[in-house]
Order: C-alpha cells, then sequence, then structure tokens
C-alpha cells in the first residue's frame, strides 16, 4: 500500500513540475495550436504535446519508488510487458505533433504497436465466456486497442475532457485491479491516475495547454491494454463488457463519428463539428459545464462497470449491462443526431423500401435504354418509366428526331427540361403527389442517353427519316 501512495504522490507531483515546463518551451518554439472558431473554440495559441509530461511523469514515478523503496520489482513485470507497445504508440503521437502525419500513417502505426502488445502476451482471450486463445484473439485485440487509441484521439476536443475521462477510466481500473488484488495493475494504473490529475491543473478551462496526440493516443493505449488485462479475471461471464462500460464515453463518440460520416458519404478520418462535446456546446452550455457534466457521466459508468466486473451473478450483470444499454440510447436520441433520425425513420418507415425499388427500377431502365435499337423504342420506355417517378415526357427530340409526348397535366407542380448532346432534349412535367425520386430519374436518364444517342444517331443516318408522332 504503502508503494501505490508513493507512485500516486511522485506521478502527480512530477506532472504538476513537467507539464508547465514543458508548456512554456512549446510555446517558446511555436509548436501550438491556433484556434479556428469551428471546432477549435480556444481563443489563443495553445502548446499541444503534453503528452511529453504525462509519459515521462508516469515512467519517471517508478524510478523514484523503486530507488526509493525497492519493493516493485515483481509489480513492474507489467509494465514492462506494455512498455514496448506504448513506446510505439507515443512515438507515433510525438512525431504527428510536431510535424503532422496523414491519417494511414498513424493508423499504420498503431497497428504496429497494437501488434507488438499481441507480441507481448496482452491479448483478448475472454468475450462472452469464452476463456481461450483461438484465431480471432489477434484481430480482436488490435481492434479494440485501435478502437481506443482513437477514441480518447477523438475525445480530445474541450479543455479536460480527454485527460479527465482518461482520469476516471483510470481509476476505475485501479479500483477494479484492488478488488481483484491484482496488485501488478494496480501498481500500473496508479501512477497514470496521479499523472493525469497533476495534468489536469493546467489542462483544466481554460487551459494552457493540450495533450495533443502524443498524450491521447497513449492515455487509450494503455487504458486498452489494461482493460484486457482486468478481464483476466473477471468474475463474469460477460468478458470485456466491463472494460467496455469503462470507456465506453470515448467509445461510443468514435462510434458514432463513424456511423455518422457513413451515413454522409464522408471520409472516416475527415473532421467535423458533431462530436458529443460539440452536440452539447450547440444545446446551449458551456464548456466548463459541458465537461463537468461528461465527468459526472463518467463517474456513473465507472461505478456500474465495477458493478458489472464484481457481482458474480450473471444474471444480475446482465439485468445492468441492459439498463446501461437503455440509458445510452437515450442519452444519443437527447444529443439530436439527424443522420440517425433520418436513418431511422428510412429503415422503419418504408423509405428505405420505396428507394431501394426505385433504384432497381432505374436500373431497369438504364438497361432497357442501353439496349433500345431505335429512338422510338427509347421514347416508349422513358413514357412507360417517367409515370413510376411521378414525371410526364411531354416533348421529347432524341438523335434528332422529334416527338410529342403525353399532354402536360393542368396541375403540374413544375416542369424541367434535360438537355442531351448535339441539341437532344426531354420536357418533363412533374405529376403531383405521385412517384418517388425523380430527380433520381432525371439524372440517371440523362446518363444514359448521353452514352446511347451516337449509335442511335448512327442507326437513323442509316435509314429513313421518322416522321414525328
Amino acid at each position: 500500500m504503502n508503494a501505490l501512495i508513493g507512485l500516486a504522490i511522485a506521478s502527480f507531483v512530477l506532472s504538476l513540475i513537467l507539464t508547465p515546463i514543458f508548456r512554456d518551451v512549446f510555446r517558446s518554439y511555436g509548436v501550438v495550436d491556433e484556434p479556428d472558431q469551428q471546432r477549435k473554440i480556444h481563443k489563443y495559441p495553445i502548446p499541444r504535446v503534453g503528452g511529453l509530461a504525462v509519459a515521462i511523469s508516469y515512467a519517471a514515478s517508478f524510478f523514484v519508488v523503486h530507488f526509493r523503496t525497492g519493493i516493485l520489482d515483481e509489480q513492474l513485470l507489467l509494465v514492462w510487458k506494455v512498455l514496448p507497445a506504448a513506446c510505439m504508440i507515443f512515438a507515433v503521437g510525438v512525431i504527428d505533433d510536431l510535424w503532422g502525419l496523414k491519417a494511414w500513417q498513424k493508423l499504420i502505426g498503431q497497428v504496429i504497436a497494437a501488434g507488438i502488445a499481441c507480441w507481448s502476451g496482452i491479448l483478448v482471450v475472454d468475450v462472452i465466456g469464452l476463456h481461450e486463445r483461438a484465431w480471432w484473439t489477434i484481430p480482436v485485440t488490435v481492434l479494440w486497442l485501435l478502437a481506443c487509441s482513437n477514441a480518447f484521439n477523438l475525445v480530445d476536443g474541450m479543455d479536460g475532457l480527454a485527460a479527465g475521462v482518461g482520469m476516471f477510466a483510470t481509476l476505475t481500473i485501479f479500483i477494479a485491479a484492488l478488488m481483484q488484488k491484482n496488485m501488478a495493475l494496480a501498481m500500473a494504473t496508479v501512477p497514470l491516475a496521479g499523472c493525469l490529475l497533476g495534468f489536469l491543473c493546467y489542462n483544466f478551462n481554460p487551459a494552457t495547454i493540450f495533450l495533443g496526440d502524443s498524450g491521447s493516443l497513449l492515455i487509450g493505449f494503455l487504458l486498452g491494454c489494461y482493460g484486457i488485462i482486468w478481464t483476466q479475471k473477471s468474475a463474469t461471464l460477460l468478458g470485456m463488457t466491463a472494460p467496455l462500460m469503462a470507456l465506453s464515453l470515448p467509445l461510443l463518440d468514435v462510434g458514432l463519428a463513424i456511423v455518422r460520416r457513413f451515413l454522409r458519404r464522408q471520409p472516416i478520418f475527415s473532421a467535423d463539428r458533431g462530436h458529443i462535446h460539440h452536440r452539447l456546446l450547440d444545446r446551449g452550455m458551456s464548456p466548463k459545464k459541458a465537461v463537468v457534466l461528461l465527468y459526472g457521466i463518467c463517474s456513473i459508468i465507472a461505478a456500474l462497470s465495477l458493478l458489472v466486473s464484481g457481482v458474480h451473478n450473471n444474471a444480475v450483470s446482465s439485468v445492468i449491462v441492459l439498463l446501461f444499454c437503455a440509458v445510452a440510447w437515450i442519452g444519443i436520441q437527447y444529443l439530436g443526431y439527424a443522420e440517425f433520425s433520418l436513418a431511422g425513420k428510412l429503415l422503419f418507415g418504408g423509405g428505405f423500401q420505396r428507394n431501394l425499388k426505385a433504384q432497381l427500377d432505374l436500373t431497369a431502365m438504364q438497361k432497357l435504354v442501353s439496349n433500345a435499337r431505335t429512338a422510338a423504342e427509347c421514347v416508349r420506355l422513358i413514357e412507360d418509366s417517367a409515370g413510376k417517378f411521378g414525371l410526364a415526357a411531354i416533348q421529347l427530340r432524341i438523335a434528332g428526331e422529334e416527338f410529342a409526348g403525353l399532354s402536360a397535366p393542368a396541375d403540374a407542380d413544375w416542369e424541367a427540361r434535360v438537355n442531351l448532346a448535339d441539341g437532344d432534349f426531354i420536357d418533363f412535367a412533374r405529376i403531383p403527389d405521385t412517384g418517388v425520386g425523380a430527380a433520381l430519374f432525371l439524372d440517371a436518364l440523362s446518363s444514359s442517353l448521353r452514352k446511347k444517342i451516337p449509335a442511335l444517331a448512327a442507326a437513323t443516318r442509316s435509314r429513313p427519316v421518322t416522321l414525328a408522332r
């Protein structure tokens, strides 16, 4: 116990001393994060390589306590196991902070770090009661460590948020280690909590230094590793559920970001202003209130994850997990993501089926048009297909031939002309309250006809001119 207290105090004091030193050094060299008043809402440039202070404080605390007491030899085995992979992920973060890396370059570095962790024996082997090494252990471990690292990297968007969330998660794993009498894990986590607390003295709103990728990636990676070790003595059949819950806020944020960007057809690694903390700001909260609220949520999550880990009755654990999922769903609804609301309406309100049918009709129309041998045949196909999309073809000129289509409805919403090659065109009228996807139809039809018209024109020149009907 004396060693735990010594590690906590040493890491806190070291972080308290080193953080302002690194802050002033990097400010003098211009290694700062510039505000943009969109995603980066701070008022002035702030040094961004605070992860160096956290990493050095964390590592140095072991040496300080070891040389003063000499009782950490056995407990340090876990730290030595994690050290090579942690150094790799930290190097990736430092390089990105100082010189910048592309998303794919950072991802490669993270995969290498996760591979080193697997080689060191840090593997997910306990999933839903299956406690064994199998083919899936390495890919699941790599995915877990990538998710944890990037989750803390993405959540680091507001003063004190990533460091505070990381501190709550670290304390959760530390308490779980004490409950399991896993002193090696307790020794590995308590100095991380101490140096994060010291760092928060300068990182809480208004922050004078940021973690940067060097800090956020390292914190997420270490917590991912320690979460795996936590499950090795878990009393529940739910395996990784307890660490998933302990890290659920940043993991949920990264999961929502991926789904949002997928639904919007944006690059997964692109930046946006749709993270959880941004949504709270958009609802009128100040940055400080938003962070304090998220701290409160983290404390509740910590208690639930410890309860799940410590309860020996798996039925009770399952009820807690289901309750947690229900509350998380309510929280997501409160944040008001339009992407999820519209996707739900499309999926469960019939919109998905209607759009699927429209796409199938478009594909069939494009295939028939591509196989048409004459302009007249094209016209017939267009008239047949247009009605399914609430359109009436009222005037057509295809491959130099003009055709009179249907009469325009008296109550037509609007009329539109699709211009084709060499003066060809089609005039459409919108039939009110019928069909779906008129714009999709017009776009697909114009694309198909532009490819088809040269062949139709050639066929027209090789035969007598057809009279307009």
